[in-house]
């Protein structure tokens, strides 16, 4: 559990180090291309971007 949590740490804190030299250029592309994975990987399951809403059954309003 504990080498599972160092390596999570480790991997998220190389992530952001990767981002700070980028342009806003650069990282506004890496959006659009992490979106369309997305939206391809919805049409695959079947699903619509709706589903990924949280749900809050249970909560009386």
């Amino acid at each position: 559990m504990l080498l599972r949590f160092a390596y999570l740490a480790a991997t998220n804190a190389f992530a952001a180090l990767r981002l700070l030299p980028m342009s806003d250029r650069a990282k506004d592309a890496e959006i659009l291309a992490l979106r369309h994975q997305i939206t391809v990987l919805e049409r695959q399951l079947g699903r619509n971007s709706s589903d990924l809403t949280p749900s809050f059954a249970g909560i009386a309003t």
